[in-house]
């Protein structure tokens, strides 16, 4: 049978599991987006269930809805029945982001949670204009930096921002969280099949829900949930359809100097994400045209935007781990109808008083450790020290993050407590600080750095380092804002270790392998090493 003539599966059986998977995982950030919406920013109600949502679930819609298809043409051209559609939906990084560090201070400054969403519309209309453009760049950018780098990076952060706060409330109420854990590993690693087939997303929701709501009974209450609860979040059952919202993208543009702040370097993130992420489903097998990944994400992102969603369109981690589960193109374009029934009929309402968020969250601890390993699997060995020093920069962005977490709960922050004082007690801030900045991009960085040297490619391993210099001059990474002269001190340490590996190029002599062994190690290596004469 020629490619031309084959017809896609658009739904095979493993979709079931992979729809109940990824609809969780989408589930959960839903529910963390609500509650961030109407407990953190004050908004009222009527804005949360019948503006943002709406157009939050229309941009997923279309999301899903493309991605779909474009998993049915890879399956066409290709002539396969194991083609796995892209995961993607809003990104979660990028909502703590535009809470917490764009309309929350503005929410402060003007009091009115209505301009505090303007301002967040603007900042993913400029966002999005930024991954249209940078979508045409991307793909030199994947050819020329190692794969250990990618999924190095990426791994960093399913390890840390995906994989520790939801392990952290997994533990925290391990009655429910770990017997739900227990459920999906069983299944999705072990390959256990629960009654009739059931997914074992589902069997993990109804174990958890079943436990937390009959822990009431006992006075135990796990997982927080109430009669008085669900009864109140049924005021906001009703049908809401997403309404143009030009002019409150427009009145968001009063802010635009602060917005820009930090809308440039998370679009560069994007672009980074997305590329590893595309990276990711290719070493699983499916190949994507990376500019039209990025492309999508802009539009699809800019209209949600102008419809009133002030969150931001990406393609999630987690390909491999929806494959491995039978994931193919159904479930894309199902979890994406799903998410506008939850979104236009208020039923987001119902759903975060009814089911218990830790019955949910062991999917994300899946989709990090599948994500986590991938990067070591997919990679040649000897580039496994490159893909941890590739995880570092992420390591320490999420540690700074607990640590003005922590101190924003005691009422106080780093600056007023001093760098100096945090010091003497091991907590080296300002250098998490500095590590973490454009954690995703100096991941890749370094992981490429690390890469030519193990290769012995020293005049690639400089020119990654030269890059380093310049993306740290102007506050892309290893720096807190965009700017000119941002970290020079780290700036120019990276220039340096560019001319020294131009020099371990240009005038180095090869040594043995018995020679290396004998001097460092004792382990041996089959290709001769250059060193500097």
């Amino acid at each position: 049978m020629t490619t031309t003539a084959f017809k896609p599966k658009i739904w095979v059986s493993g979709d079931w599991n992979a729809f109940f998977g990824f609809g969780t995982n989408i589930l959960v950030n839903l529910l963390v987006l609500t509650g961030l919406l109407r407990f953190v920013l004050k908004m009222p109600d009527a804005l949360v269930f019948g503006r943002i949502l709406p157009a939050l679930g229309l941009m997923l819609c279309l999301s899903t809805g493309y991605y779909a298809w474009l998993a049915y043409r890879l399956s066409r051209k290709t002539g396969r029945n194991d083609v796995c559609a892209l995961p993607s939906g809003f990104s979660v990084p990028h909502m703590f982001v535009v809470v917490f560090v764009v309309m929350l201070p503005i929410l402060h400054e003007s009091n009115s949670p209505v301009i505090a969403w303007q301002a967040g519309l603007t900042w993913v209309f400029v966002q999005s204009f930024v991954l249209m453009a940078g979508g045409f760049i991307a793909p030199v950018i994947r050819r020329i930096t190692p794969r250990a780098a990618l999924l190095g990076a990426l791994a960093g952060v399913s390890i840390t921002f995906i994989s520790m706060t939801p392990a952290a409330e997994v533990f925290q109420t391990p009655v429910i969280g770990i017997l739900c854990f227990g459920v999906i590993l069983a299944s999705w690693f072990g390959g256990v099949r629960y009654l009739h087939g059931i997914p074992a997303g589902l069997v993990a929701i109804v174990i958890g829900s079943i436990i937390a709501w009959g822990s009431n009974a006992f006075g135990l209450n796990y997982g927080g949930m109430s009669l008085a609860n669900l009864h109140a979040s049924f005021s906001n059952f009703r049908f809401s359809m997403p309404t143009p919202a030009i002019g409150a993208v427009i009145g968001g543009f009063h802010y635009l100097p602060v917005i820009l702040v930090t809308a440039i370097p998370f679009s560069i993130y994007d672009l980074v994400e997305a590329m590893d992420n595309v990276e990711s489903a290719s070493a699983a097998g499916d190949e994507y045209p990376t500019t039209r990944v990025l492309t999508a994400d802009g539009v699809v992102s800019l209209i949600g935007c102008l419809m009133g969603n002030p969150f931001i369109n990406a393609v999630y981690i987690g390909h491999p781990g929806w494959k491995a589960m039978g994931g193919r193109i159904g479930y894309s374009a199902a979890t994406g109808l799903m998410v506008i029934v939850l979104s236009w009929l208020g039923i987001m309402s119902v759903m975060m008083a009814l089911i218990p968020a830790v019955a949910l969250l062991p999917i994300l601890l899946y989709i990090g450790m599948l994500i986590g390993s991938q990067a070591f699997q997919e990679t040649p060995h000897r580039h496994a020290p490159a893909i941890v020093l590739a995880l570092v920069p992420q390591i320490a962005a999420w540690g700074k993050t607990q640590i003005d977490n922590a101190l924003g709960a005691a009422g106080t922050n780093a600056a007023h407590v001093g760098a100096a004082a945090l010091s003497q007690h091991g907590v080296f801030y300002e250098g998490l600080g500095v590590m973490g900045g454009g954690a995703t991009l100096a991941g890749m960085v370094l992981g490429s750095i690390a890469v030519f040297i193990i290769e012995r490619e020293f005049f690639k391993a400089a020119a990654f380092a030269l890059a380093g210099g310049l993306l740290t001059f102007f506050g892309l990474i290893h720096g807190e804002s965009i700017g000119i002269g941002e970290s020079p001190a780290v700036a120019a340490s990276y220039v340096l270790l560019s001319v020294f590996l131009v020099g371990v190029w240009k005038f180095g002599k090869t040594a043995s392998a018995e020679a290396e062994a004998n001097d460092y190690s004792g382990r041996a290596i089959q290709s001769d090493e250059a060193v500097l004469l």
